[in-house]
């Protein structure tokens, strides 16, 4: 997975630099990846997918989802060509998801745990801030913002798919200021 990091973030770096040649303006929310950890392994094992070359080429068409609907259609490819899904699979699946969400809302770091979550935006701008605080003033006791920029949340997950769903349902409204 290192080498496939790498490839991605040279891909990355070579398309933003093209986007800023190109117009200058372009480096925008869409020029970044989200850094995301909610405390779970996320990987195609190596008894589902023993091929490493197979490996490689699933995480890269991964990396380049964008769409809830291709994401699917990739589970069910996979479900067809490997069999069930591990646990480490749907989390992996889970996390493209996620990160499709933290991209809509401006948010390039998301760290989420058993006791609550940390959220940071791009560049430290969310993209409406005037939203953002109306929305962190209802959520009163339970999300602050903190002095380097970003929010936390309060709350409890007792399973790591309360914490995937908990994620996914507060990235939902913060995409949607």
């Amino acid at each position: 997975v290192g080498v496939e990091l790498y490839q991605q973030m040279l891909e990355e770096a070579v398309a933003m630099v093209k986007a800023s040649v190109d117009e200058p303006t372009a480096l925008g929310t869409q020029g970044f990846t989200p850094q995301i950890n909610l405390g779970t392994s996320i990987l195609i094992p190596e008894n589902y997918v023993q091929d490493l070359s197979v490996r490689m080429s699933l995480y890269r068409r991964l990396s380049e989802l964008e769409e809830q609907e291709e994401i699917e259609a990739f589970a069910a490819e996979m479900i067809d060509r490997f069999g069930a899904l591990p646990d480490e699979v749907e989390n992996l699946l889970d996390i493209v998801k996620i990160k499709q969400l933290c991209k809509r809302a401006g948010i390039d770091k998301l760290d989420a745990g058993p006791k609550g979550a940390v959220i940071g935006f791009h560049n430290n701008l969310p993209p409406k801030p005037e939203a953002l605080i109306a929305w962190i003033d209802s959520k009163r006791g339970t999300v602050k913002l903190r002095p380097d920029q970003k929010i936390s949340l309060l709350k409890s997950w007792n399973s790591i798919s309360q914490r995937v769903s908990g994620i996914r349902a507060l990235l939902t409204e913060l995409s949607g200021l």
